[in-house]
């Protein structure tokens, strides 16, 4: 199976040649969308090997709009498409072990491994111990090895910007007819951005710490996706409103800057309700979501 590696990348620092270099272990060619808002000829001296191509797109269009921009950019004959994140270096043994999944059966699209905390140890999920393989609903972008045809098929949502690109995707891939595994005996160090542990008397909590941009991206996609997909998940309401209680809990009792960071998902839950941005949200040098997405790199330079 010809496999291509895609990475997306965002003012990345020196990790990202090793994350480069272990895909090109057991994929044939690696595609980097640099969302990093300036020239990135840098990058491209960096990763200097005829394998690898470095798309300068010289905005951010967010996780949604470079990954679709690097689908434009496949060879026609890849087969599948390792989706990566700029941090994660790859195991040995991780691509074959998922490229098994895909040869073995052609109803599965998406065949992804178990995200590792490799900081503080254990996978990110409970309940995965003693677990093999399993279909799944959704699995998150890192590491996931998706058929050609459902990248063909199926477009990213370059409008989320950032957050829940991966659950749409999934659950698009999904009603389209293909099966997601994820193995859990494959195991990718990830990391999920700022963990910490507090105490809520006898019992540790775990909360990631975000900037207000990245709460306002989760509150409002959080929102935008039950509207879109209620009628085919119609779960979707309560586990959302529990996870979104949970994040206003955790920010109010333990963020930094906690009035910025309770403003951000409010103003995140609003926006939802509309399917308006609030633009301030976006990052330095970012792009209003899903706007001229389907333009080519170098327009976009």
């Amino acid at each position: 199976m010809k496999i291509v590696a895609v990475l997306t990348a965002y003012h990345p620092d020196d990790r990202l040649v090793a994350v480069v270099d272990s895909a090109l272990e057991d994929c044939a060619a690696v595609v980097v969308a640099d969302n990093t808002p300036a020239d990135s000829s840098s990058l491209a001296s960096k990763l200097d090997d005829p394998r690898v191509t470095v798309l300068p797109i010289g905005r951010n269009l967010g996780l949604g709009g470079a990954l679709n921009l690097a689908a434009r950019e496949l060879p026609a004959d890849a087969e599948a498409v390792l989706l990566m994140d700029q941090d994660s270096v790859l195991p040995a043994g991780l691509v074959a072990g998922l490229a098994r999944h895909l040869e073995s059966d052609p109803a599965i699209g998406i065949a992804a491994p178990t995200p590792w905390d490799a900081e503080h140890g254990g996978a990110y999920s409970f309940g995965t111990e003693g677990k093999t393989v399993e279909d799944r609903p959704v699995v998150i972008t890192s590491g996931m090895l998706v058929r050609r045809e459902c990248v063909d098929r199926v477009p990213f949502r370059a409008d989320l910007f950032n957050d829940f690109v991966d659950m749409t995707f999934c659950i698009d891939v999904h009603d389209a007819g293909f099966r997601i595994v994820q193995d859990y005996t494959l195991q990718l160090p990830h990391s999920m951005g700022d963990r910490r542990e507090h105490g809520l008397g006898p019992w540790r909590v775990r909360v990631i710490h975000y900037p207000p941009w990245r709460h306002y991206w989760i509150a409002r996609n959080g929102v935008q996706f039950v509207r879109d997909y209620l009628r085919r998940r119609p779960l979707a309401f309560g586990s959302m409103g529990i996870f979104l209680g949970r994040k206003f809990i955790s920010v109010a009792c333990w963020g930094p800057r906690r009035g910025a960071q309770v403003t951000a998902l409010t103003r995140g839950v609003l926006d939802g309700l509309t399917g308006r941005y609030s633009l301030g949200y976006l990052p330095n040098g970012a792009f209003p979501p899903g706007v001229r997405d389907a333009e080519s790199p170098g327009d976009a330079a």
